[in-house]
């Protein structure tokens, strides 16, 4: 959420904000709102001050001039049930209309319609180039018996599938890999829940803008995550902190849930695009300062690029374009997995920076130790390895001309010292 100071001071800077990132939003009414309840609260608060005085001034008349006082005291509470009448109408109005805000993107980001505008800032690793035809994850996966899609598809409709005996082992040794590396680094393990009432899912802005993609328990009022960025961001929502105990850094193995609304025709083949899967998350809780922020991004694109580098697949980062950008986000970095059965390099985490805007509809604060006032924090969160869709560069990557795959090194501890997945029958043979 903006501090509606800042839009009265500048309403031009966020009408521009909302045209970068085509994402729809009313400055013009908002500020209409805003200026409307301002004059009825200005009202009120004088009405309250007129009945302090009047009824002070009571304990002294009498006669005339009591009933005339009296009458004014009647009149001055008619008008204050108007006032507070309008307040109440146009509180939900204006709290709808802050939320459709979209913070500006920082001004290193690259103006541009949506990802196919993002900007390439590196490349790392080599792509390899095989000397036999290879097979996608999905051939190998079934010829190798540990991907089951079609008894997904029968138990739980389309984009979903099943991972069994290598393939499960495989998922779960990326996951702990990736865990462990981020516990190492000093970031706290966190076991969430996946279900969240609607205001953590204000809070961290998804709602309002994600609502056709999230599942929701309409019966409890509650929501099924697409992240863990949900309840780790809101782990501290409405509490003022100590300066001292920042950052905070989480780290957090979840299933999550997408509905993939829009997405009919899109990426309907292997386990790309799908409605559950597993992902570690690593959200950043820092003092309100800028440089902290650039310096954390940059922090937790690091971690990932780090379980990149240890599983050795080639990658690349790019920095997103206003009109990829979500409303919160002031800038965000993609890094985008080399996939040869998707002929190019494919999205696999996002970095993202928002400054103060979860933290102010979250309301998480800290007490500034040199001032005493209350600050709000500021926030940052990344992937750093999500599961299945990593199996696709893995096992692509990974495979050998006899249709085996060799196991990434630094996984084979999580998967009992196994080197080479083989099928079963082959491997007893």
């Amino acid at each position: 959420m903006i501090d509606i100071r800042l839009i009265r001071e500048d309403p031009a800077r966020f009408k521009k904000a909302a045209e970068d990132k085509r994402i729809p939003c009313d400055i013009d009414r908002l500020l209409q709102v805003d200026a409307e309840l301002s004059q009825a609260n200005r009202q009120l608060q004088q009405i309250a001050e007129e009945k302090n005085r009047l009824g002070k001034a009571l304990l002294k008349l009498d006669g005339p001039q009591r009933q005339q006082a009296l009458d004014e005291l009647a009149g001055l509470k008619q008008r204050q049930a108007s006032l507070e009448q309008t307040v109440k109408e146009l509180s939900p109005v204006f709290e709808q209309l802050i939320l459709e805000v979209p913070q500006p993107a920082d001004p290193d980001v690259p103006v541009g319609k949506d990802d196919t505008e993002n900007v390439e800032v590196r490349r790392e690793g080599q792509v390899r180039q095989f000397e036999f035809e290879p097979k996608d994850h999905i051939q190998l996966g079934r010829a190798l018996d540990i991907i089951d899609v079609e008894r997904g598809v029968k138990l739980a409709g389309t984009r979903n599938y099943f991972l069994k005996g290598d393939g499960a082992l495989l998922h779960w040794a990326v996951l702990r890999f990736a865990f462990d590396l981020m516990v190492s680094r000093g970031y706290t393990p966190m076991c969430v829940p996946l279900l969240m009432k609607d205001a953590a899912m204000i809070g961290t802005g998804y709602y309002p803008g994600a609502e056709e993609q999230t599942y929701r328990i309409e019966r409890d009022g509650l929501n099924l995550a697409g992240t863990a960025e949900v309840p780790l961001t809101a782990y501290r929502m409405d509490e003022l902190l100590r300066e001292e105990d920042l950052p905070i850094k989480m780290v957090g193995l979840s299933a999550c849930f997408r509905r993939e609304a829009g997405a009919a025709g899109k990426d309907t083949y292997g386990l790309y695009r799908i409605h559950q899967f597993d992902k570690v998350e690593q959200v950043v809780v820092c003092a309100n300062s800028i440089e902290q922020s650039d310096r954390f991004h940059q922090e937790i694109l690091a971690n990932a690029e780090a379980v990149l580098q240890a599983l050795e697949l080639p990658y690349r980062v790019v920095v997103v374009c206003t009109g990829d950008l979500g409303r919160g986000q002031a800038k965000k970095f993609d890094i985008e997995t080399w996939m040869p059965s998707r002929g190019g390099y494919c999205e696999t985490h996002s970095a993202s920076k928002f400054y103060d805007f979860q933290a102010r509809r979250l309301n998480l604060r800290y007490k500034e130790a040199a001032t005493k006032k209350n600050r709000y924090c500021h926030t940052l969160n990344n992937t750093v390895i999500a599961s299945p869709r990593i199996l696709i560069p893995i096992l692509e990557l990974y495979q050998n001309q006899d249709g085996s795959v060799t196991v990434p090194q630094v996984l084979r501890p999580y998967m009992g010292g196994k080197q080479v997945i083989r099928r079963p029958d082959a491997a007893r043979a």
